[in-house]
């Protein structure tokens, strides 16, 4: 996926890879610091958010970034949460389908941006318990970004209390 727009296809695989075994609240502020400190090294003006449920346990705001930021990402974790997918394939999905997130679902796009950055925290056995979301980047970088420290956190393979 990278450099190029994400297939349906590839978004598809990545959301069956991206289980983790476990979420909690030490792993939020675990993925939120690691999207800190890769936005700091590279000076992206970004903001990033990690909720559990419908809490949010970590946010922040880069130098750069703005209030906007905060308001697309409100946006676009309502995709995730609403649909348990990444906002990035909601928004390919409607890119397929020609029709807008209203016409499509019946939900306002002032209150649901269907864009990359908010990715879906799936808890293996258990489902969608939350989401990691980006903002600040195009909306491939955003998504990129959010699943990149899903990854890495997997990765680890390291639950906090």
């Amino acid at each position: 996926m990278k450099g190029e727009d994400a297939t349906i296809e590839e978004l598809e695989a990545e959301f069956e890879e991206l289980q983790l075994p476990g979420f909690s609240f030490g792993d939020a502020w675990v993925l939120g610091q690691d999207l800190v400190a890769e936005g700091l090294q590279a000076s992206l003006p970004i903001a990033v958010d990690v909720t559990l449920s419908d809490q949010v346990l970590f946010h922040a705001g880069l130098p750069g970034s703005s209030p906007d930021n905060d308001r697309w990402i409100a946006r676009k974790a309502r995709v995730a949460q609403r649909f348990h997918r990444s906002s990035l394939y909601i928004a390919a999905l409607l890119r397929r389908s020609g029709k807008s997130i209203e016409e499509q679902y019946g939900i306002p796009e002032a209150e649901y941006a269907p864009y990359g950055g908010a990715v879906a925290i799936r808890v293996r056995g258990v489902g969608v318990v939350g989401t990691v979301t980006v903002s600040g980047l195009a909306d491939q970088e955003d998504h990129r970004m959010a699943a990149g420290a899903l990854r890495r956190h997997l990765a680890r393979g390291v639950l906090h209390a």
